[in-house]
């Protein structure tokens, strides 16, 4: 889905790590004027405000799209509140694991009128710099303009793409939300291993970051399995290949990798209940 129209004006509710990352992204973007709802953040230039809470929303801002960011743990007063002053509103939510049907359920008994249609997305935190990926989910009933204005938010921060059940925003908030942990992680690991074999702290790092840095690119940029990139990387009996077979035996890489990803997706679902 690609979109060509101006980024829609905003309510961002919760500006922490994600909501913070998404903003930065979008204020390069070109944000319409918009409102922040944070207890923490400095001023924006105009048109931009920021506010300390639902309450002090101006009472003229009708906001095009609202966006829940909060920790779902701390959503339903949050919505609460929303159903109250925006009953009928587009919500975008990026919390993990609060399903559509829970959040509708909250706003409903806030406010009996409240019928708001709420979109799921989740992006990740290299939207502050234009590269992020989110995955999106809209129910049937969410009309053609209301994905459009969201996915022209996330499109304006980074890739986007569209999952036809709900269920699986699990699945891409194990993959690519909670991804970039797992990416910064390998960087650590490199780096302490070079310390390990000799190098310095600094060589290790640079090492460790440009080549995590290069073989993104080369995933982004090229058409390439990376199954494919990897055998080409890897000549039979060289230092690579000595490599891969500690990384890639049983126990190792396949399964672990694999029990990493089941349990991010049991924990979404967790907090769904």
């Amino acid at each position: 889905m690609t979109e060509h129209f101006p980024l829609p004006s905003i309510l961002l509710v919760g500006c922490g790590k994600m909501g913070g990352a998404m903003l930065e992204g979008w204020l390069k973007a070109g944000l319409a004027p918009s409102v922040i709802i944070d207890r923490h953040l400095a001023d924006l230039p105009a048109p931009h405000k920021v506010v300390q809470s639902i309450q002090d929303v101006p009472a003229s801002f009708t906001p095009d799209i609202i966006i829940v960011a909060v920790k779902p743990q701390k959503a339903n007063p949050v919505l609460a509140e929303l159903a109250q002053r925006f009953g009928q509103a587009t919500l975008l939510s990026v919390m993990a694991g609060r399903t559509i049907a829970s959040l509708h359920a909250t706003c409903v008994q806030a406010n009996p009128q409240a019928n708001p249609v709420i979109i799921r997305s989740m992006p990740n935190t290299p939207c502050a710099l234009g590269a992020g990926m989110s995955g999106l989910y809209a129910p049937p009933h969410a009309t053609v303009e209301q994905k459009s204005q969201c996915n022209a938010l996330l499109s304006a921060v980074g890739e986007t793409v569209w999952v036809a059940e709900e269920e699986l925003i699990d699945s891409v908030a194990a993959i690519s939300g909670s991804g970039p942990a797992y990416v910064f992680l390998m960087a650590e690991l490199l780096e302490k291993a070079g310390v390990e074999q000799g190098l310095p702290a600094a060589v290790a790092r640079k090492l460790a970051r440009g080549t995590l840095y290069g073989a993104g690119c080369m995933l982004h940029t090229l058409p390439t399995d990376a199954e494919e990139l990897r055998r080409n990387v890897t000549s039979p009996g060289g230092t690579t290949a000595e490599a891969l077979k500690v990384m890639m035996a049983p126990q190792a890489w396949p399964a672990t990798t694999s029990a990493a990803i089941a349990a991010a997706v049991h924990r979404a679902r967790e907090l769904a209940s």
